[in-house]
């Protein structure tokens, strides 16, 4: 069951204003308190004689005061449940539109990475798809100096898969333009008449640094962030890894700072990957991300355990008094 919560102290609930109801609960104790000044009072008149001793047992006072409290606590969460408390819970993800935004860059031909950055970039997308519900759409969006949807959401994952085989080497990293066709693309996403469209992930594999691009990284993840879409990044490539360009060796060791700024920004993961396998294992992470939502739900049975557990103590203390009864 979903619907609006409202937070009280550390618990959501969709009825709150049933707590009032709680109010009840120190009148009880102020109750309990005034009666037992009333019988000491009135025992005062028999200190001398020694007859309470001989009419009445002497009874453990905490025996008597933890029932009364745990019958009290029951009764607090036995109003809880009535307020209906909301909890949070996993549950799997029947629509998306999920963004790949690949990097082209001269430097993805770097070696530390075997084959290469590219070329293992490419297989792990396509096993990432392979492993997403059928009916996700799925886009890909090239990030290069010339950053642009390479193809539109679609569930055809062979078409995807052929685009992703063609992918080949680019000059420049354009990051905030490709975030900017991810966005565009989640957009004009293919929806179901009548329905909400389907909440739009993107997530990023890169190893550099943004060289330029019409709008900023910082700006683009901005656009996201008040879009609603989530970006995870990945930062692929070792310290160490390089290239060779016009007869000189440069480094090109992955930008993870630029990458972790763009998640943080949009709610998202960023993960670093510095071999194929932990490049998998990013993409699993981020599949559980993607696959799963968390939805709202009515917890009232777990809030009625306590309460049960609360009186099965509080009946525990009520027979253990009522045992020592002459």
């Amino acid at each position: 069951m979903t619907g609006d919560t409202t937070q009280v102290w550390l618990w959501e609930f969709f009825n709150p204003e049933r707590l009032w109801a709680l109010l009840v609960l120190p009148v009880l104790v102020i109750a309990y308190i005034l009666l037992l000044r009333l019988k000491r009072n009135r025992g005062m008149r028999y200190t001398q004689t020694g007859i309470v001793g001989a009419v009445l047992p002497r009874q453990s006072q905490w025996r008597r005061h933890v029932s009364v409290a745990m019958a009290l606590c029951s009764l607090a969460a036995i109003t809880g449940a009535w307020a209906r408390p909301a909890g949070t819970e996993q549950v799997p993800r029947e629509r998306a539109t999920v963004v790949l935004v690949l990097d082209l860059s001269q430097s993805m031909q770097a070696t530390d990475i075997d084959p290469t950055r590219l070329d293992a970039s490419k297989q792990a997308a396509k096993d990432f798809i392979a492993q997403l519900p059928t009916s996700y759409n799925i886009a890909l969006v090239a990030l290069s100096g010339n950053s642009r949807v390479l193809a539109q959401p679609t569930n055809d994952r062979g078409m995807i898969n052929r685009y992703i085989d063609a992918l080949t080497l680019e000059d420049g990293t354009h990051i905030g333009d490709a975030l900017m066709a991810a966005l565009d693309a989640i957009a004009h996403a293919p929806g179901e008449p009548g329905e909400d469209p389907a909440p739009g992930m993107v997530i990023m594999l890169s190893d550099g640094s943004n060289t330029g691009g019409e709008v900023s990284p910082e700006q683009a993840a901005a656009n996201a962030r008040e879009q609603g879409v989530v970006v995870n990044t990945i930062a692929f490539g070792t310290l160490n890894g390089y290239v060779d360009l016009d007869g000189q060796r440069y480094n090109v060791a992955p930008d993870t700072e630029a990458l972790q700024q763009i998640a943080a920004a949009t709610g998202g993961a960023a993960v670093d990957a510095k071999s194929a396998s932990q490049l998998n294992n990013a993409y699993d992470q981020m599949r559980s991300d993607v696959t799963y939502e968390d939805v709202k739900k009515e917890v009232t049975a777990r809030w009625a355990l306590y309460a049960l557990a609360f009186a099965f103590v509080a009946s525990l203390g009520a027979v253990s008094m009522a045992a020592r009864w002459p």
